[in-house]
């Protein structure tokens, strides 16, 4: 009988204290989350397998993102840029620093809404030197610390971290002092241990900086209350470090694709420079699509402009409207394979987002023009004319064949198949070549002769 009343005791007093542990301890929310390792350093390779995550993420609309962190730090600007990539990502996103988040690492680590540390882990030093590891000169000095403090500053008092602590990483001009106790002295970078960032201060007590030290993600996960229904690791790859090289040179092979074509174009046939000019955008667009900037979609635009652009030129030529498509679709599809779009963008895009493709077809313009221009005035009159012009498509085997051909031509008539304004297309026998008129405006349909060539061009005038 005892036994029994102390049991209906213990039930009776037992029941309400389980009953308040079951409602402070709330269930673990379902959740996909998406880790992104950094295990080198803050480099362009980095940024793209930054981007390719956030954009994966977001596609997949992941509820977390994971910022597994073990960095001796790396380049400021690559800093920057994978921060505004951040901002982007609209879930949680949390730092793991599993070991060491230092410069370039604990820059980044502020852009985070959390920040958690493995035991022994250090986050720190994030003064700005010159890339060798040199400080920067002092006159300069200022001007970047000044910028970066306010950056990361900034960064960090919107995710809930605190401003001076970041600030400490940056500027040693004075000691950082909280609660009275001194964490770093005059001439001192502020760097923290898990155990230093994670202890309490002021009135409401709150971390230095890191929510709590973790061994390793699962525990992060619990500490987090997440119960990760998927979780996808974004594994960097060797092609993301050659799209670095190949994306700094992006106006050079934007010049020798545009150089290359125009030139197969005007040259009898199709040889070398066609089979150039094709690579160099094909690598272009591998390029931009594999440092995450831009789909295989712009590369399937481009090469549709391409067949619009040939249909103008060999099958109804003079329409203008065909052509002028196909013209639009090529410069839309350079342009767009190099802005950074993401899942969840519509519409145009700024013109921020546009303006280095921009600058950069601009360049390779230029560049195209001034490389054809001095192809044309140079090739003809050297040897190697005959081996880079296709021989079998035309019958044209050497210079002096051509030129040869071009004597023959003159006194020709044929009929304007375009308006001439003044340049256009006239068909001569079975052929169609592209003509320039002495001068005067020649509507289609009109009998033009042929006087003398410019180049490669005939010259005509209206019978």
């Amino acid at each position: 009988m005892k036994t029994f009343l102390w049991g209906l005791l213990s039930l009776v007093f037992l029941m309400p204290v389980r009953a308040a542990e079951d409602i402070a301890k709330p269930e673990a929310v379902p959740k996909k989350v998406y880790v992104i390792p950094v295990r080198e350093d803050i480099m362009p390779p980095l940024l793209y397998v930054v981007r390719r995550g956030v954009k994966e993420a977001m596609a997949a609309k992941a509820d977390l993102l994971v910022i597994d962190m073990d960095t001796n730090g790396g380049r400021l600007d690559v800093a920057e840029e994978i921060m505004g990539i951040l901002d982007k990502f609209e879930g949680q996103i949390v730092t793991f620093v599993n070991k060491k988040a230092i410069s370039a690492g604990a820059i980044i680590s502020f852009a985070t809404d959390k920040i958690y540390m493995a035991p022994q882990g250090l986050i720190g030093d994030a003064a700005p030197v010159m890339s060798g590891g040199a400080d920067i000169p002092e006159t300069a000095n200022e001007k970047v610390k000044s910028f970066l403090s306010a950056k990361i500053r900034s960064y960090a008092e919107a995710n809930g971290h605190r401003g001076d602590v970041a600030e400490a990483m940056v500027r040693m001009e004075r000691t950082f002092e909280i609660d009275g106790e001194v964490l770093a002295d005059e001439g001192e970078l502020l760097t923290l241990t898990n155990t230093e960032a994670e202890k309490e201060y002021g009135d409401p007590p709150k971390p230095l900086l890191s929510s709590g030290t973790v061994a390793n993600l699962e525990e992060l996960f619990k500490k987090l209350n997440v119960e990760v229904t998927e979780k996808v690791e974004v594994e960097p790859t060797g092609a993301e470090k050659l799209a670095r090289w190949i994306n700094a040179i992006a106006p050079i092979l934007m010049m020798i694709g545009i150089a290359g074509i125009y030139i197969e174009y005007k040259t009898p046939g199709f040889g070398v420079f066609g089979v150039i000019g094709i690579l160099a955008f094909l690598i272009y667009f591998f390029g931009g699509y594999v440092a995450g900037l831009s789909g295989i979609e712009w590369l399937v635009v481009f090469f549709l402009g391409i067949v619009l652009i040939g249909i103008e030129l060999f099958v109804f030529p003079g329409t203008i409207v065909i052509g002028l498509g196909g013209i639009g679709m090529v410069l839309l599809a350079l342009v767009m394979s190099g802005v950074d779009m993401y899942p969840d963008m519509s519409g145009v895009p700024s013109i921020q987002a546009i303006g280095v493709p921009m600058q950069n077809l601009m360049v390779a313009f230029l560049g195209g023009i001034l490389i054809c221009y001095g192809l044309s005035k140079v090739l003809p009159h050297t040897s190697y004319y005959g081996l880079v012009v296709s021989q079998g498509a035309s019958g044209v085997t050497s210079v002096a064949a051509i030129e040869e051909k071009k004597k023959s031509r003159v006194g020709e008539i044929g009929t304007a198949v375009s308006q001439l304004r003044p340049s256009g297309k006239a068909r001569f026998g079975d052929e169609i070549l592209d003509v320039i008129s002495s001068g005067e405006i020649i509507d289609s349909g009109q009998a033009v002769k042929i006087l003398r060539h410019s180049g490669t061009d005939p010259v005509v005038e209206a019978v």
